[in-house]
């Protein structure tokens, strides 16, 4: 499923170049549905992560099947050395990024005081300070040149209490809503992504068991990627895809504290 030949704006709609995105986590799941989605409206692509394989076959699809360019660089952006090499390219005033997607991550699947605690450390490594270099690496040429984009992958579980993932994506969700107000008025947008549960591999290599979830819950990569891309170029700050989790996110916000805690441990207890 993809928007075939379909060539709309990524950008604020007040621009009007097609230009290039760089895409984390791209080798799978929603990273993957995102990158051919920007890829059918006409944008080059970077593809990061760290299977080499997958991403030269998706850069291989993708130039085929779209006509636009699909660069591969291999990274595991827990690696320092790795994620500088990744900021540098985004940074790159020859080669500009006009679209940058944090969404490499994965899920967690223990309890914080009895889990791995290396696993923690990875998560941060990955989902916090891989968006916060990315976005600085980005921020900066995008409002020289006055516009760009950046789209935080975050979660609904941001409004929860679920365990240090929703500790994570509460960060991702806040930080993308500060740099938007600070990016106000400069030609730049910042949207976090706040998707419920998505029908790919990702509970799979989290262990997460999910039979109880109703059909309804589940959504299409494609679909959302659709939809996150649509809501980067109207410039909003906040997408979330559905209107089951439309409302279930408005909920969890007005919720009391002490109350939606005790519900994400609920959930949480579910899903294992």
């Amino acid at each position: 499923m993809s928007l075939g030949g379909c060539r709309e704006r990524l950008l604020p709609r007040s621009v009007s170049v097609m230009g290039t995105a760089l895409v984390t986590g791209a080798s799978a799941g929603l990273g993957r549905a995102l990158a051919i989605e920007i890829a059918a409206r006409g944008h080059d692509v970077v593809l990061v992560a760290r299977d080499g394989a997958r991403l030269t076959e998706l850069a291989d699809e993708i130039e085929r099947q779209q006509g636009v360019t699909a660069d591969v660089l291999v990274a595991d952006l827990a690696d320092r050395g790795q994620l500088t090499k990744v900021a540098e390219r985004i940074a790159d005033r020859a080669k500009p990024i006009d679209l940058l997607v944090n969404n490499a991550g994965f899920g967690i699947n223990h309890d914080f005081s009895t889990g791995d605690l290396a696993a923690e450390e990875q998560a941060v490594d990955v989902m916090i300070r891989a968006v916060l270099v990315a976005s600085h690496a980005a921020a900066g040429p995008m409002r020289t040149r006055g516009h760009g984009a950046i789209l935080n992958v975050s979660s609904v579980a941001s409004f929860a209490a679920m365990g240090t993932y929703s500790a994570i994506k509460a960060w991702a969700t806040t930080f993308s809503e500060s740099l938007a107000a600070e990016l106000e008025g400069t030609g730049v947008t910042v949207t976090a992504l706040c998707p419920g549960f998505i029908r790919t591999e990702f509970h799979e290599r989290a262990n997460m068991d999910m039979p109880a979830l109703p059909d309804r819950m589940w959504l299409d990569a494609h679909r959302v990627a659709q939809d996150a891309l649509d809501d980067v170029a109207a410039g909003k700050v906040l997408s979330i895809p559905s209107s089951e989790y439309k409302a279930l996110s408005a909920m969890m916000r007005v919720t009391p504290r002490p109350l939606m805690r005790t519900l994400s441990r609920r959930m949480s207890a579910g899903r294992r």
